[in-house]
């Protein structure tokens, strides 16, 4: 039988356990989830895209992003307005709130990044990070839309 912690499945989940808790400790104060940090700066960089495409870009479910932006929405960090082309589509902006969030709170979420890694010599930084685009990229492509 195969270790536990020989599972690469494992370790990515205590990867991510690992990575949440450094989220928490970085951003403490901002009243954000790294899920919502995503949104908003997919949203940022692709205003106008409706729920379907963030959840997308996100990989986040489809079903419980309404959630998500539902909270943004109360918290005035975005905005949705209808489609000219589909009024039933809801397209995503960020409010000014939310512009000035996510420049407050990069810092922040860039020192995640790097605590993340830091235990790890630079020249394994780049190749962990190689590895991970690499994984995700390959699974992304097998995986039916």
């Amino acid at each position: 039988m195969t270790e536990l912690y020989g599972m690469p499945g494992h370790l990515i989940r205590r990867a991510q356990q690992i990575s949440s808790s450094i989220f928490a400790e970085e951003c403490d104060g901002f009243n954000l989830t790294s899920v919502q940090f995503a949104a908003l700066f997919t949203i940022r960089a692709n205003p106008g895209l409706d729920a379907t495409r963030l959840s997308s870009l996100i990989a986040f479910d489809r079903s419980t992003i309404g959630d998500v932006l539902e909270r943004l929405e109360a918290k005035k960090w975005i905005k949705r307005r209808a489609s000219p082309t589909d009024k039933r589509a809801k397209l995503l902006y960020l409010a000014p709130a939310g512009e000035k969030l996510l420049g407050d709170v990069e810092p922040a979420v860039h020192r995640v990044q790097e605590r993340l890694l830091a235990p790890l010599p630079p020249e394994s930084r780049a190749t962990m990070m190689r590895l991970l685009t690499e994984l995700v990229s390959l699974h992304n492509e097998s995986t039916p839309p």
